[in-house]
């Protein structure tokens, strides 16, 4: 499937819509270049884990961009 989203793009930016289970997969076929995460101070109680059992610096991922704000803190990861 990742080559299937580079082609369908043309080379450009895929922005992946969906939930947790939409991310998980395309992280898993190896189709995530860039992460952004918006890691808001709320408690939910429950929900599906986005990272568990995902090892995200053997995928090749580092935190490019770390930016706190007043609602949220902004983590942007990047393949090396």
């Amino acid at each position: 499937m990742a080559g299937t989203l580079s082609g369908i793009a043309g080379g450009k930016d895929v922005k992946i819509g969906g939930g947790v289970a939409t991310v998980r997969q395309c992280l898993e076929i190896d189709a995530i270049d860039e992460i952004h995460l918006a890691v808001s101070p709320v408690v939910l109680g429950r929900g599906e884990n986005l990272l568990a059992g995902i090892d995200l610096p053997k995928l090749g991922f580092k935190v490019i961009e770390h930016t706190p704000t007043a609602r949220a803190t902004h983590i942007v990861l990047a393949k090396s």
